[in-house]
């Protein structure tokens, strides 16, 4: 290999990882039309997989042409897929091309590759948990923050929007989550995000374990169901003893639904009127919560105040639903920004969703009866599209044809139909296809607004056909499984959907966020260049090819999957339209993770705030640390190295035992060499398990850390790097994301950037996988 190959923009792998006995096939790409469509890659007959420890060949197989050589139209691009399947062993590893000299992210090879993946998507619920604070060691230090919204006039003295100066109608309305970007909370926009988070626990319960490091964890509770109560006893206290549910609760103004972070906010907040869209939806939901948190025996009681509570909402609704008076023009937008008025025709769905589960936890002939009535006239049997537009209809209908008391003929009619579709396959919604270069399938018109949301249903409505009996169990696996290498990598960004993974193991990720916490110019705004960059696991909404702002390409302009920019700026370009999060973006990508996460273990127990060293005048080095938190931490191991590879043990210090507290220590090494030296620390928990914090070095005999130069630039980088510091991949992007210089270097160097234009640029030097040197630089 002629030094360290680079990491390729045209070599796409799941940047996590695969199962051992997973299908694994790398995409290679040729762009053609888009944003990238001036580069261009042409990959060898022959690919290789090698060990990222020892460049080892571990897998060498042939490149298959995908489409004869066409282009596929909503990505722009040409390609070919490199099938590596038959590589089992657990490791690290990376796609090589060895003609290009080219390699892609690494990657492992490993039992449960998704399992921190899934700890980080969690947690993002409990990032948006709105009125509580965030703490250690439950957020990570960067994202620590008081309570938020609890003050005066705010959440717990929540008054009415059309009388807002009367104090008797004040309401505590605290809890819940932050529904998306902004701080608002919408009853009606919760009904895909909790029947999604019940269905991923429902479908695999070993996953979710009492272990998510959340301040529920360790209480006998799986903490799914923790995080998705907390949502739950807030819907609790928008809805009234008659079954009226108010529709949302935030800002009157969008200049009062601004602050970062969250407990800075001191705006008023206000309660909206009650709407049979919100008493619809707490019925659907509550109803189904019942079931499932019936069989945890600590929430018996909770559940029968589910039960209750949607009966009540079920009965208040009930009377508009057989007079077709159903309100559909509640939100008059005093409370912004989301509509949260529903049509008729999903109101009608919520109530026979409803009627489903409430029959099925009480047994009632009422609730089958409305099943009977109704069934027929909701979206999906009406029409017979069983698409992403009603996933929990569709759910909830084939539950109920599984149920041994269900009415037959209704049963057979729902099953017919969806076996209908699965069969006649209608845009190839079901099953395997091999139409999507980059192996995730969905149609055009699923490039929308929120298109990470069909791109992960497409896949849970394959695993519902599965469940159900329908259709080509092994296609509609292959279907369903395939979908979630797109969020990782497999896509034609090569991005990580998530927001900035580089810690969990993401190569290139979304760095920047719509989200008023995480805003354009906070400490919070990019994952690279600022201090803190916005918090782990956010799923972003995804390309949107209808994107509004033509003077902003990308993504304006681009084929459907390129129609996206790693961007968080707001009026005039409007980077909500495709960067914002969503709690429904990101139950819909939870629900599909779940299939194929294995049950996670238990985080280790520290985080550093920082690592340091000074070196004493005697000439021996004193290390200090300071942890942001400690459970159940052992110890700490200290090692030490010549050339910053080979570590051996020279101490220990042991952990201080306490819970959520910072704590301070200090190692003298006594015995160091006159040369310069690396350290690093072994942190190690009560159960074994252990992970090394950065590396970290005492330079001698004229021995330095990295220096840059000229900055501003001019037409060359001269870089300077510590001895000893090896084979390095130096890479300069612009701010738009765009990677514009790729370069392997080995010690000291100078990159011409001939013709460069004027701008920032982000400046990033990597060792393996780790980032060890970033700086923005400047060229006029």
């Amino acid at each position: 290999m002629r030094g360290v190959a680079q990491i390729s923009q045209f070599i796409h792998v799941d940047q996590f990882g695969y199962a051992p006995a997973a299908e694994k096939v790398a995409v290679l790409s040729n762009p053609v039309q888009g944003y990238n469509a001036a580069l261009n890659y042409s990959p060898p007959a022959t690919m290789e997989v090698r060990n990222h420890i020892t460049n080892a060949v571990a897998f060498s197989g042939p490149v298959s042409i995908w489409n004869n050589g066409n282009t596929q139209a909503n990505s722009g691009d040409q390609g070919w897929w490199f099938d590596f399947s038959a590589l089992t062993a657990a490791g690290t590893y990376y796609v090589f091309d060895p003609v290009n000299n080219q390699r892609s992210a690494v990657f492992e090879i490993a039992a449960n590759p998704y399992g921190k993946v899934m700890l980080a998507a969690m947690k993002m619920f409990y990032y948006n948990r709105c009125n509580m604070a965030k703490a250690a060691p439950f957020a990570q230090s960067k994202w620590t923050d008081g309570n938020n919204f609890m003050n005066p006039s705010q959440d717990a003295n929540c008054r009415y929007v059309y009388d807002q100066d009367n104090a008797a109608l004040e309401k505590d309305l605290t809890g819940g989550w932050f529904d998306a970007g902004d701080y608002n909370k919408y009853v009606s926009f919760t009904h895909s995000p909790l029947h999604d988070l019940l269905y991923a626990y429902e479908e695999n319960p070993t996953v979710f374990s009492d272990n998510f490091n959340i301040p529920e964890s360790k209480n006998g509770i799986p903490d799914i169901l923790d995080e998705v109560k907390w949502e739950l006893d807030w819907l609790f206290k928008m809805t009234n003893a008659d079954g009226s549910t108010h529709n949302k609760m935030g800002s009157r103004n969008y200049s009062e639904n601004i602050s970062s972070p969250p407990s800075a906010n001191v705006d008023g907040r206000y309660y909206g009127p009650t709407c049979t869209s919100a008493s619809a939806t707490i019925a659907s939901v509550f109803s189904h919560a019942a079931l499932v948190y019936a069989g945890i025996p600590a929430l018996a009681a909770y559940a029968a105040q589910l039960e209750a509570k949607a009966v009540s909402c079920f009965d208040y609704v009930l009377p508009f639903f057989n007079t077709n008076t159903l309100q559909t023009n509640c939100d008059d937008g005093s409370i912004v920004s989301g509509d949260a008025d529903v049509a008729v025709g999903p109101q009608r769905n919520m109530m026979v969703i409803a009627a489903i589960y409430l029959f099925e936890r009480t047994g009632n002939a009422i609730y089958n009866q409305f099943v009977v009535s109704n069934y027929a006239a909701t979206d999906v049997m009406s029409s017979g599209y069983w698409g992403v537009d009603a996933t929990e209809l569709q759910d909830a209908l084939l539950r109920y044809a599984k149920l041994p008391a269900a009415n037959p003929t209704v049963a057979a009619a729902i099953l017919n139909s969806a076996g209908t579709a699965v069969d006649g396959n209608w845009n190839d919604f079901f099953g395997w296809t091999e139409a999507d270069l980059y192996r995730a399938f969905m149609p055009d018109w699923s490039y929308h607004w929120g298109s990470n949301m069909p791109k992960a249903d497409y896949a849970n409505v394959n695993r519902t056909m599965l469940k159900a009996g329908l259709g080509d169990a092994a296609s509609l696996r292959r279907k369903a499984t395939e979908q979630i290498h797109y969020f990782h990598g497999v896509n034609p960004q090569g991005l990580v959907y998530l927001s900035n993974m580089y810690s969990i193991g993401g190569d290139r990720c979304a760095n920047e966020i719509y989200h008023t916490w995480f805003n354009d110019g906070t400490v919070y705004d990019n994952a690279l260049t600022s201090p803190n960059g916005p918090a782990p696991g956010y799923v972003v909404g995804g390309p949107n090819a209808d994107y509004t702002i033509a003077t902003q390409s990308p993504p304006y302009g681009q084929p459907r999957q390129k129609s996206y920019l790693d961007f968080n700026t707001g009026w005039p370009t409007n980077s909500w339209e495709i960067t914002e999060p969503a709690i429904y973006y990101q139950a819909a990508y939870v629900r599909l993770l779940g299939h194929v996460t294995l049950p996670v273990e238990d985080p280790l127990p520290v985080e550093l705030a920082y690592f340091n060293l000074k070196e004493l005048d005697n000439g021996q080095a004193q290390l200090y640390w300071k942890t942001v938190s400690e459970t159940d931490n052992d110890r700490f191991e200290i090692e030490r190295s010549g050339n910053g590879t080979d570590f051996k043990m020279i101490g220990e210090v042991k952990g201080s035992q306490t819970t959520a507290q910072p704590h301070d220590y200090t190692f003298t090494d006594t015995e160091v060499p006159a040369a310069t030296v690396y350290y690093r620390l072994k942190q190690v928990d009560a159960d074994g398990g252990y992970e090394h914090s950065r590396i970290i070095a005492l330079y001698r005999n004229g021995d330095a850390a990295f220096r840059i130069g000229p900055n501003p630039l001019t037409d060359y980088i001269d870089i300077q790097m510590p001895p000893q510091t090896g084979r390095t991949t130096v890479k300069l992007t612009n701010m738009a994301g765009v990677e514009v210089i790729h370069r392997d270097m080995d010690g000291n160097g100078r990159i011409s950037v001939p013709g460069l234009a004027g701008g920032i640029y982000l400046l990033r030097i990597e060792k393996d996988r780790d980032r060890i040197f970033t700086q923005l630089v400047f060229k006029n």
